[in-house]
């Protein structure tokens, strides 16, 4: 069985579309469909069937895509091994990251690991967790910084392995002259009133805090989508809104504002995230742990 093939099968597992699969293998969706057609004709049983718009996998699919899953690990293993025995941290490192943990853990971690290997290149892609460990499963990229405020992000299971990095706390930020900014800590029921500032450029984001206020038995007045944290920033300072931010992102934003936590405390937990079967792979295994002494060394 041709192992492109069974990659595909593997993202259709997950994706259910061929134009979603074909934009994750940079292929044309009737290519992806006649890779399918050809696996099924090798294996003599239908791996696919049509579900409304989509594509669902049958049984015999699911099972395939079972052993796909140790196939790719075992020669991830096998890539790792063959880079130990060079004896050699090099080679091109692809790191996906969403924008805070970007900006707050990455400088101090490429700036440490260029030092030390010169020959290892470090490259950067912006992403929403979602994306990066969707990125990881379709191997596009090597490691992903992810938190876990969407829930199930993406497909992972035994083939992705999480580290834990830092629980980020959120606050809510206030104009310094707000009758709430002097509180030692905030419910979201005492925000009931306020016009908020949200991020619209994470959806994931947004919706959970939105989330949060639902569950206090309302919904939030939005008066500013803002792209980014800057808007946010001269909003609230203004007293024009009020907003929550996480507190990774609180050292990012300039402004003048107070920053309270929640009551009761609410934490995003950030991790690393890489294949299973990478995980002794000497530029992945030195990326890591410069990555959790950077998060350690971060004020609280």
């Amino acid at each position: 069985m041709d192992l492109a093939r069974l990659k595909a099968l593997r993202e259709l597992s997950t994706r259910h579309t061929m134009t979603a699969v074909a934009d994750v293998l940079c292929l044309t969706p009737s290519a992806v469909s006649q890779q399918l057609a050809q696996l099924e004709a090798e294996v003599g049983v239908p791996l696919t069937e049509r579900r409304g718009r989509g594509v669902k996998l049958t049984h015999a699919g699911e099972v395939l895509v079972g052993h796909v899953e140790r196939v790719l690990t075992v020669l991830d293993e096998a890539k790792s091994e063959l880079a130990q025995i060079r004896q050699e941290i090099a080679g091109t490192l692809r790191v996906a990251a969403f924008a805070t943990a970007a900006a707050a853990l990455l400088p101090p971690v490429i700036q440490a690991l260029r030092a030390a290997y010169p020959r290892l290149q470090i490259t950067l892609v912006e992403m929403e967790p979602a994306e990066g460990l969707a990125a990881l499963g379709s191997w596009s990229t090597d490691i992903a910084i992810v938190d876990d405020l969407g829930g199930r992000l993406a497909r992972g299971g035994q083939t992705v392995k999480h580290v834990p990095l830092i629980d980020d706390e959120l606050h809510v930020i206030l104009a310094t002259g707000h009758r709430l900014a002097r509180k030692k800590t905030l419910g979201l029921a005492e925000l009931r009133d306020e016009e908020w500032a949200l991020d619209s450029a994470s959806s994931v984001y947004g919706e959970f805090v939105l989330g949060l206020c639902r569950r206090a038995g309302y919904t939030p007045r939005v008066s500013a989508e803002c792209l980014g944290s800057e808007i946010i920033a001269a909003m609230v300072s203004s007293g024009c809104a009020i907003s929550i931010i996480p507190g990774l992102r609180l050292g990012q934003m300039r402004g003048s504002f107070a920053a309270v936590p929640l009551r009761p405390r609410i934490h995003r937990h950030i991790s690393v995230a890489f294949r299973q079967g990478e995980r002794t792979h000497p530029a992945i295994r030195v990326f890591v742990e410069q990555l959790l002494r950077t998060a350690k060394s971060l004020p609280p």
